[in-house]
């Protein structure tokens, strides 16, 4: 397998993971779905009801306070997990169904549900 080939089989592989996390995870009004999208700089959050299609809470390293937090990319997505599990509960939301979006658990995507689960969500 050439160089070519190798960033191209990795994305196939993060999106057949996906897909098939999807098949078993929903977000209803009672327990939402906390979606992770992670590129290599940043990460994205959010607190989706998938019965009614709405986006209830979100967070992402792109936002102005998180730009002047020192630390390296784990320490940011710790962080972002605490706010978005701060805004959760702001909205009344306690619990929530964890969608790691096909990316392995580990790293940021642990550092995120870890922030999550010291701001109070229940994964």
């Amino acid at each position: 397998m050439g160089l070519g080939t190798r960033g191209k089989s990795k994305t196939a592989a993060r999106g057949r993971r996906h897909t098939r996390l999807r098949k078993k995870i929903e977000g209803t009004a009672l327990r939402p779905r906390l979606v992770v999208t992670r590129s290599a700089r940043h990460v994205f959050v959010q607190v989706v009801d998938d019965s009614k299609g709405f986006t209830l809470a979100s967070a992402s390293t792109l936002e102005a306070d998180m730009r002047t937090f020192d630390g390296d990319k784990t320490a940011k997505a710790r962080k972002v997990g605490e706010l978005v599990a701060e805004r959760a509960k702001a909205a009344g939301i306690e619990a929530v169904v964890f969608d790691r979006g096909g990316s392995k658990y580990a790293g940021r995507v642990a550092a995120i549900a870890d922030g999550a689960r010291e701001g109070g969500l229940n994964l």
